[in-house]
């Protein structure tokens, strides 16, 4: 039986050389949630693709084979049989009316005691929020709890009890490299609560079994991701996230998941503030605009940018080299360490331009961009490590012990690459940032992108809806009494993604970016002065429920009762929860949010001009806001966000 498995295996490891090349790391939280032995069903996210299933099987505690559900069509061949069987794939007949015909492959799997694993979600999506968690998972849990008992001679001791093990897959980043990766599994969810009234022979009792049974299942999978109601709402979270912890892998990956919902349902709270559309409109177009010119505020935020940089101001000469030697200063570093990279990187070149090829090839679907990096990356490494192999092997004139040196000439070959390109690569791409800066603010202003212009990279881009997504099913949550729920608690500013029009370079942009970063901490520093000044006083913020119930908030359960839609489907509503705003705020500053930093002055805000080179430093908001105010973020005629 231990070779039953061996393709599975290869393509584990396989797998796992995959994802540790692209993510930096894999943080697995709530390991101790999945058991060593006996039945299980994993359900998994699903928002990006074959790298789902990747990370899943490479980090899945005590290196557990998992079966995943394959079409029993592809079975009828024996030779792709053979291939899938031993890949650990097991046949589900879809076309199948009979539940137990249906998943006779999961019972087969079960009942020897080993771990189905499966992507209730039906599909990969980029969204911002889970949208739907269908039933298959708890049908096919319950339908086996009630075979094992009724077939107690065909399960082995120990595997007539399933349990399921949700596990949800985050990414800081989905399609950056070097981005993390967080695993957070849940408590095993047993089947007793739910067992009796499956068995019943109550009309409908089994389907009401398990919509009770994928919703246990849907509740932990969303109380371990971040989800927003909208794109803007998301877009806005980040982007304060990463203001409030400037390095982007400064927060805890334990509570990566539980800072961003919190920023999420503090951006959801209606009417939080008088001028919080203000606030929302300034985090957004800074969000975008970084999107645009493919700068990050971690970068923004490490360069030195002193006012003896400006162009426009009369510093001494011997001041102005200081401060060009702090730039040149990061170009030296880099280059002495480039020699100990410079050979993996010249070899690795080409596996870098064919995964961004790949990336190019789905710009519009960001679930599939970071799965054809990592394949176009991988195919090229998988031709070019056994090619160097024999090639060392050769020159070893292919003798045995040579072909023990040249597998580990490469082996640690690969290792020092993986070593070293974290560091390397955040260098480059500090270096990179710190000369595309330098350039745009001290090139001419006539090359600045006008203000007409500068609104559609200000603007956030939607991505397109995932057809596959059953929209009536999808999880709301219940409107705070506050609010009626036709009234929308703000603007949406994104725009659907659309053909994408042409990115201007860089410089052409810094000074807008700069300008944006500016105005969008001030706008922030202003939302957290009101949070905690004497009229916030008893000040409630949105929380999601497990939150408010973690922090010791407030959960209204009266109001989470399911909805029917016209068709007679149930749609699961989450009840309403609130926490103190004070409470939130002491709970960002414990995790390291830097929020006194935001009110002080940001450093390169001097570079912040209009196109037309009037000074963003006019006092109160003054100058060239007004000229901002209706094409890009300011709703009205004044520039400061205290204004609003």
């Amino acid at each position: 039986m231990q070779d039953a498995y061996v393709l599975h295996r290869f393509f584990r490891q396989i797998a796992s050389w995959a994802v540790v090349s692209f993510f930096s790391e894999i943080h697995v939280i709530g390991g101790e949630h999945v058991p060593l032995d006996g039945p299980i069903i994993v359900t998994a996210t699903h928002h990006n693709m074959m790298l789902d299933p990747a990370v899943l099987s490479s980090v899945f505690p005590f290196k557990r084979i998992l079966h995943y559900w394959a079409k029993s069509t592809l079975f009828k061949n024996p030779a792709v049989k053979y291939a899938l069987t031993s890949a650990g794939n097991i046949p589900v007949d879809r076309k199948a009316h009979d539940r137990r015909k249906l998943f006779h492959g999961t019972f087969d799997a079960l009942a020897c005691g080993s771990a189905v694993a499966l992507f209730p979600e039906g599909t990969s999506y980029t969204e911002p929020r889970i949208m739907q968690v269908k039933d298959g998972a708890a049908w096919a849990a319950l339908e086996y709890t009630k075979w094992a008992q009724e077939h107690p001679d065909k399960v082995q001791p120990g595997a007539e009890r399933v349990v399921i093990n949700t596990a949800a897959i985050v990414y800081t980043n989905k399609t950056k490299y070097r981005s993390q990766v967080i695993m957070e599994f849940g408590p095993p969810i047993t089947m007793e609560p739910y067992l009796e009234q499956f068995v019943s022979a109550e009309k409908g009792a089994p389907r009401a079994a398990v919509k009770r049974l994928s919703a246990a299942i849907e509740n932990q999978l969303v109380e371990a991701t971040v989800n927003a109601s909208d794109w803007d709402t998301l877009y806005v979270a980040r982007m304060a996230r990463d203001l409030l912890w400037d390095d982007e892998k400064s927060i805890n990956l334990d509570e990566f998941v539980t800072i961003s919902q919190t920023l999420v349902d503090l951006f959801a709270t209606p009417d939080l503030v008088p001028n919080i559309n203000a606030i929302k409109r300034y985090l957004l177009a800074y969000y975008s605009l970084l999107q645009t010119t493919h700068l990050t505020n971690s970068v923004l935020t490490s360069l030195p940018l002193p006012k003896s940089l400006d162009p426009n101001n009369p510093t001494p000469l011997p001041s102005r080299l200081f401060t060009l030697t702090l730039l040149i200063r990061d170009s030296v570093a880099l280059l002495v360490r480039l020699p100990l990279f410079l050979v993996p990187l010249i070899v690795h070149a080409p596996a870098y331009a064919i995964a961004r090829f790949g990336a190019r090839l789905a710009e519009d679907e960001e679930e599939t961009q970071a799965q054809n990096k990592v394949v176009f990356g991988l195919l090229f490494l998988l031709m070019m490590y056994p090619a160097a192999f024999f090639f060392l092997w050769a020159i070893l004139r292919f003798t045995p012990i040579g072909a023990v040196i040249a597998v580990t000439v490469v082996y640690l070959f690969a290792m020092y690459h993986n070593r070293l390109i974290n560091d390397t690569y955040q260098r480059a791409k500090r270096l990179v940032a710190a000369w595309r800066v330098l350039v745009g603010v001290w090139a001419p202003k006539k090359w600045d992108v006008s203000l007409s212009v500068l609104a559609q990279y200000a603007t956030p881009r939607i991505p397109p809806e995932n057809p596959w997504i059953d929209r009536s099913k999808i999880r709301t949550k219940s409107s705070p009494a506050t609010l009626p729920p036709e009234q929308p608690s703000s603007p949406s500013t994104s725009k659907p993604a659309s053909k994408k029009a042409r990115r201007p370079p860089t410089r052409r942009l810094v000074r807008h970016v700069l300008r944006a970063r500016g105005e969008a901490a001030k706008a922030l520093a202003s939302l957290f002065a009101q949070l905690v000044g004497p009229q916030a006083a008893g000040k409630r913020v949105c929380a999601s429920a497990h939150l408010a119930r973690a922090f010791g908030g407030e959960v209204d359960e009266s109001r989470a009762a399911g909805t029917e839609t016209p068709e007679g489907l149930e749609v699961p509503v989450e009840p309403t929860g609130w926490r103190p705003a004070l409470e939130v705020i002491s709970f960002l500053r414990k995790r390291g949010a830097k929020i006194a930093a935001l009110a002080e002055r940001v450093e390169g805000d001097w570079a912040a001009l209009s196109s037309e080179g009037e000074d963003s430093d006019a006092p109160n908001g003054e100058g060239d806001n007004d000229k901002y105010s209706d094409v890009v973020w300011v709703p009205s005629s004044h520039g400061s966000p205290e204004d609003h």
